[in-house]
């Protein structure tokens, strides 16, 4: 209680700065779920700022932002959704941002004994009831995963077996729990220590999908851009990069010098 009144009295003195910890309110898409988690206490431990973090659906999220949603920063695993955005009107100029390119994999609980080696192939068996993926009328990683199984011509086979999550973490919790056999899901989620002690994956040829370009924008709503224009700054440094490339993402500049 002292310190309470002896912080109010401070406010009242002139010439007195108390500095003041903005919040952030930011939209991910759930592919981010691990590596955001991260990124996110760097960024608070470093700036003294707060972040408050929303995971789910990418197209789910548009839909929101577009009636209103208030969020301050929005990280989409398609950049076609911010950009829509930006042609719209809805976001900060400028502040459109490609962050990351993401992968997906096939995966499936160690108790399961499946050999992923075969790759999507395995899909065919019929001791396999159950394929978990993304919904992909509103997740990227959805449509990735549908692409990736015709491009291997088993999806006419398998799509009365799919199981769609709302979003990709979704997804995973099929598999994970057991009402899964097996799915496709996000390298970034598989690499996570969470999931990786628990499964094994097979990384999907980058070739039989187009790529999941993901892309950021500060919205033009928000009330705290500068504190956005931040975060968004951070996930270009050193250390929020090096989380990203570490949970599997491609850095869009490392794929061009590559």
């Amino acid at each position: 209680m002292i310190r309470i009144i002896i912080a109010l009295c401070m406010l009242l003195i002139p010439g007195v700065n108390v500095a003041v910890a903005e919040v952030i309110t930011i939209a991910a898409a759930s592919d981010l779920s691990f590596a955001f988690r991260e990124i996110a206490t760097e960024y608070e431990n470093t700036t003294g700022n707060h972040v408050r973090l929303t995971l789910g659906s990418s197209g789910n999220f548009f839909a929101q932002i577009q009636n209103g949603a208030p969020f301050d920063l929005y990280f989409s695993a398609d950049i076609a959704y911010p950009r829509k955005l930006e042609e719209a009107g809805l976001t900060v100029p400028g502040s459109l941002y490609q962050y990351a390119v993401g992968r997906i994999v096939l995966w499936a609980g160690k108790e399961s004994h499946l050999d992923l080696s075969k790759g999507l192939e395995i899909l065919r068996e019929p001791t396999i009831k159950k394929i978990a993926i993304a919904n992909p009328k509103h997740a990227p990683y959805g449509r990735a995963a549908v692409a990736a199984m015709e491009y291997f011509k088993v999806y006419d086979q398998v799509k009365d077996r799919l199981i769609l999550g709302e979003n990709i973490s979704q997804a995973a919790q099929f598999i994970e729990s057991g009402a899964c056999d097996i799915g496709i899901i996000a390298l970034s989620l598989a690499v996570a220590p969470a999931m990786k002690s628990k499964g094994t994956y097979w990384e999907v040829p980058a070739e039989a999908h187009p790529a999941l370009e993901q892309g950021a924008v500060i919205l033009k709503q928000s009330k705290n851009q500068e504190a956005a224009r931040a975060f968004l700054e951070f996930i270009k440094g050193p250390n929020g990069q090096e989380i990203m490339k570490r949970y599997g993402f491609v850095i869009p500049g490392d794929r061009a010098k590559s």
